[in-house]
């Protein structure tokens, strides 16, 4: 496999200065002298014309003489090759490819939704101008492979993998390293350069979506009705300790479930409680 050579042209403005002169030198004699061999010197200036090329910063120009590589002119400026090289630009900036959210199945199988923002830029221009065809093609259907790849390996999150310690949703760093890796092997058969991966966009697919809200939305009141009876049931032990410390009132085992369900009542409720007054006895 052949790798990149650096390429140094002529000088164009050498070149330019020469071709000048014999293009005056043509002009001239066919005018003064009418001799037509002089349009030979005419044919030659018109032909090393073919050979200027110009390249601009943070580009290239891959240069190859009938099928054979030559070399790739990666300094900026004004140069002169020979004119049968075929000549091919291209540009050495960084680049970012911002992909569409793709439908793909995670671990568990949920479809989920998934995008990738990836910024990159050539650095071996042999290999991206003839190990594939279509770099910037290439760079696109790789990138959306080692996402589906990446998403087949790891849950959306641990609702049903619960062993899991690493989701697509929460484990943000891992992910985002292993999808550059995945990104990064694939591409260099292209002399892609990746500057950066991450994963731009990520939910579940619209069929699913509002069951998974659902359940994320009852996992959440759970999660919040545990801590509320936590405490409450901390707060009714609470009393039931002073109460009986400070010997406020003597009370049975029955006036104390009273208590404990009338205390759990109030504070478990969503609203606010209602105080009813009792105007006869405390049992009554």
């Amino acid at each position: 496999m052949k790798n990149e050579k650096v390429y140094s042209g002529t000088s164009g403005f050498l070149m330019l200065f020469l071709d000048l002169i014999l293009l005056i030198i043509g002009v001239a004699g066919l005018i003064i002298l009418h001799n037509p061999w002089l349009i030979i010197l005419l044919v030659i200036s018109i032909f090393l014309m073919i050979g200027f090329i110009v390249v601009n910063p943070n580009e290239s120009a891959v240069l190859v003489l009938f099928g054979a590589y030559k070399g790739t002119i990666k300094q900026n400026g004004f140069f002169w090759v020979n004119p049968f090289f075929t000549r091919k630009k291209i540009s050495l900036r960084a680049r970012n490819f911002d992909s569409d959210p793709i439908k793909v199945n995670d671990k568990v199988g949920n479809p989920i939704k998934i995008g990738v923002v990836l910024v990159w830029k050539v650095e071996e221009t042999f290999k991206a101008a003839f190990e594939v065809d279509q770099y910037e093609h290439f760079v696109v259907v790789q990138s959306e492979a080692a996402l589906r790849k990446l998403a087949g390996q790891y849950p959306y999150d641990n609702f049903e993998d619960e062993d899991a310690e690493i989701t697509l949703r929460s484990g943000v760093e891992e992910v985002n390293d292993e999808l550059e890796k995945e990104i990064v092997e694939r591409l260099a058969i292209a002399g892609i350069h990746v500057i950066e991966a991450r994963i731009n966009y990520i939910a579940y697919a619209e069929e699913i979506a509002s069951a998974m809200l659902r359940r994320q939305q009852a996992t959440a009141v759970v999660a919040a009705r545990h801590k509320i009876v936590e405490g409450a049931v901390s707060m009714v032990e609470m009393a039931l300790e002073q109460l009986a410390g400070k010997e406020i009132v003597e009370m049975d085992q029955d006036d104390k479930a009273a208590m404990v369900s009338n205390l759990m009542v109030v504070l478990c409720s969503d609203e606010s409680a209602r105080p009813v007054v009792n105007a006869g006895t405390l049992n009554h």
